[in-house]
């Protein structure tokens, strides 16, 4: 996507805090953040800055990898299970992704303190996002079920571990009052933007064999490369141009600031535990979000394992992304008016119904049609939101550190919803029942999204 090139319009009014304003960063525990900018309330249409831009861009490379996570790497898995004599792919892959969620939630907290110093952002970030691109190339190689997943698991770390820093990167590239509108972008674009390399891996899957005399193995195996090439290539103007305006302190402290991270991170903790509209949210969104990325991450295996085919699979989760690019976008400025949270609570309510219709309706390859199309109309603006919205309630001299403790919450919950869909699954020997075990946690969160009161409404 060419960065001279507008992305979208959209109305802003930027007076207030968040500012992209440079840190002194004179002391190692902190450093006044510029968090004032100049008024544009005068002006009625604002584009997106350059550096909003970029930022958005990123999405469009990694949602490649996320795609074809959901929807062809899943199925690749069960192929190589089933030819070792494995049956469960629900259950296998779900403890796969809980792996990869408890190694994330481990260590985001003590990284992203050390991130919050200045200039240490991008080299986190930068450490993750090359794991991953490696990892993803690595899977195209000839490996057993057992080191596919290995190696699987550590594109997922890789992933996770890069969106940590890149979300935190958002108070940096704009302000409180675009945050909403830009953190959808992201989301939405990423939708769109990756079917663009998901559609050629697809094709090169179902018409390489007949058109080039290529084994289906191989060519899924080369789809692994393309999407590493996509993913790389979108990221390289994000990592040329990123600069950090919000730290706590600046690189000739370093070595005295890494020292007194977990100092910071106890203080942290309790601060956050001290701010009460905070920490409601972070307990509820612990909830949903695990439904959230749990229905992601689970969708493709069980349909797999109620014998839908991979095709209907396939076609249906692409449609999905051309229905949550719009939906995303809707949502934020849904958000412009009737507030952050208000959309997260009805997407909520929404996730409810549809884990019910997962457990209790989809059996056939029409009903996961209704599901993924269901899920495009809520995913994107969920996600998007919750991620702006956290990002009004921190002080953003200590972004890193607090997204670290927001991915925690992200993390350890797919954790927990991943290892339930999992345990129920293999105790019961039910896929639906494991399905059903997540509206427990949805109506958890909704029960904490209706007490907390929302500090960013007046």
């Amino acid at each position: 996507m060419p960065n001279s090139a507008p992305i979208h319009s959209i109305t802003a009014s930027t007076s207030g805090t968040a500012g992209n304003v440079g840190n002194t960063g004179n002391a190692p525990g902190g450093g006044s953040a510029g968090d004032s900018t100049p008024s544009n309330a005068t002006a009625p249409r604002m584009r997106f800055t350059a550096q909003e831009k970029k930022w958005i861009v990123y999405d469009v490379g990694n949602s490649a990898f996320v795609l074809l996570s959901t929807a062809v790497v899943p199925i690749y898995a069960n192929s190589l299970l089933e030819a070792a004599g494995q049956s469960n792919i629900v259950s296998t892959w779900g403890y796969a992704q809980t792996i990869a969620s408890l190694v994330i939630a481990v260590l985001t907290p003590l990284l992203g303190s050390i991130a919050d110093v200045q200039g240490m952002k991008i080299r986190f970030f930068t450490g993750f996002l090359l794991t991953g691109v490696v990892m993803c190339c690595a899977m195209a190689l000839p490996l057993g079920w057992l080191a596919f997943l290995i190696v699987c698991v550590l594109a997922t770390i890789g992933l996770n571990g890069s969106l940590t820093f890149y979300d935190s990167m958002l108070v940096d590239v704009t302000t409180d009052e675009r945050m909403d509108r830009v953190s959808s972008h992201g989301y939405a674009w990423g939708y769109i933007g990756s079917t663009v390399p998901f559609i050629a891996c697809i094709a090169l899957i179902f018409g390489g064999p007949a058109l080039l005399g290529l084994p289906t193995v191989l060519c899924t195996r080369i789809s692994f490369v393309i999407t590493a090439i996509w993913w790389i290539a979108f990221t390289i103007p994000l990592l040329t141009s990123y600069r950090q305006t919000h730290y706590r302190a600046t690189r000739d402290k370093t070595g005295e600031a890494i020292r007194g991270t977990f100092d910071e991170l106890r203080s942290t903790f309790r601060a956050i535990h001290a701010n009460k509209p905070l920490w409601m949210f972070m307990i509820a969104f612990f909830f949903y979000i695990d439904a959230v990325n749990t229905v992601i991450s689970m969708s493709t295996s069980y349909g797999t394992q109620l014998g839908i085919d991979p095709t209907q699979l396939v076609a249906a989760l692409l449609v999905t992304q051309f229905v949550a690019f719009p939906c995303a976008i809707i949502y934020g400025r849904l958000a412009d008016r009737f507030g952050g949270k208000t959309m997260i609570v009805a997407a909520v309510i929404v996730y409810l119904c549809i884990v019910f219709f997962a457990a209790f309706f989809l059996r056939t390859a029409t009903e996961f049609w209704i599901l993924a199309i269901l899920v495009g109309m809520f995913q994107g603006g969920i996600q998007a939101l919750s991620r702006s919205y956290y990002g009004k309630l921190i002080p953003k001299q200590h972004a890193d550190e607090y997204y670290g403790f927001y991915d925690v919450f992200g993390k350890t919950a797919s954790v927990l919803g991943t290892f339930l869909v999992a345990t129920t699954t293999s105790i019961t020997g039910n896929a639906s029942l494991g399905v059903l075990s997540i509206t427990i946690l949805l109506a958890l969160a909704l029960v904490f999204l209706l007490a907390q009161k929302d500090p960013t409404r007046g």
